[in-house]
């Protein structure tokens, strides 16, 4: 039988989004594990040092930069993405990969989305992971072992609030997810998602008012309550660190389906 290696720690990996909400407490996670870390942000760099200062007072002997990148811009800063990490680092690409930078305007009737939105919300929530995965995999297959996973939505099975460009974004994230896990699996690389609903203290949800009154109210959840951060993290670590989980789209939603 083969050796199981579920260890993270001493482990490299990058989590984009990492500014607040479910990256922030993703990154925070796996640092309690023992992972060194390369945080991603776009608008909010500030938040994303405030983190990195955070959990560096921690623990001075591992290493956490934080870097600048639009998951909706041109693939040449994905690509200086991995060559900064490099640098920082002394490796060519994380050896788990967190995709959870994410982009959703709530546009429910397909009356009203431009074409212009369509398209960006496919670069941001389905055309980043691919390159991320595609920049993180060569180190992976080097040395017979990565993670991989990223962040859905229950808006891939048809459900959520923002409307049918998101929809496709994630239905997209979750077939490629599949696709990759099968072509991966014997290579020692997993690949996963998490497809979470309704969790508040996010930049789409930042409280329970913001889906009064829609399929996501409260009231409609089995457990009352929205999701927090902290429960998408336990998933994200747990998938990291269960090499026998590939090609699972987990549904994280209160009951909500």
């Amino acid at each position: 039988m083969a050796k199981v290696d579920n260890e993270i720690s001493g482990r490299l990996a990058l989590v984009t989004g990492a500014s607040g909400g479910i990256g922030a407490a993703c990154a925070r996670d796996l640092w309690q594990q023992g992972a060194s870390l390369a945080l991603t942000c776009h608008k909010n760099r500030a938040a994303a040092d405030a983190l990195a200062q955070e959990l560096s007072a921690q623990d001075q002997t591992r290493k956490i930069s934080v870097h600048v990148a639009d998951m909706g811009g041109l693939a040449a800063g994905l690509q200086q993405l991995f060559l900064d990490l490099e640098v920082e680092h002394g490796q060519p690409g994380p050896d788990i990969l967190v995709a959870n930078a994410g982009y959703g305007r709530r546009i429910p009737n397909i009356l009203d989305i431009p074409l212009e939105e369509f398209e960006y919300t496919l670069r941001v929530n389905l055309q980043a992971p691919f390159l991320l995965a595609q920049l993180s995999v060569p180190h992976m297959l080097r040395q017979g072992w990565g993670r991989v996973v990223f962040v859905s939505s229950i808006a891939a099975i048809g459900g959520g609030i923002n409307g049918c460009h998101y929809a496709a974004s994630k239905a997209g994230l979750t077939g490629m997810m599949k696709n990759l896990a099968n072509k991966h699996a014997h290579l020692g690389i997993t690949f996963n998602d998490v497809a979470p609903a309704m969790i508040g203290d996010t930049g789409l949800i930042p409280d329970e008012k913001t889906v009064e009154g829609t399929a996501g109210d409260v009231k409609n959840i089995p457990v009352g309550r929205l999701g927090v951060p902290q429960e998408c993290a336990n998933v994200v670590t747990m998938l990291c660190k269960t090499g026998y989980m590939t090609g699972q789209s987990i549904l994280l939603s209160g009951g909500l389906k």
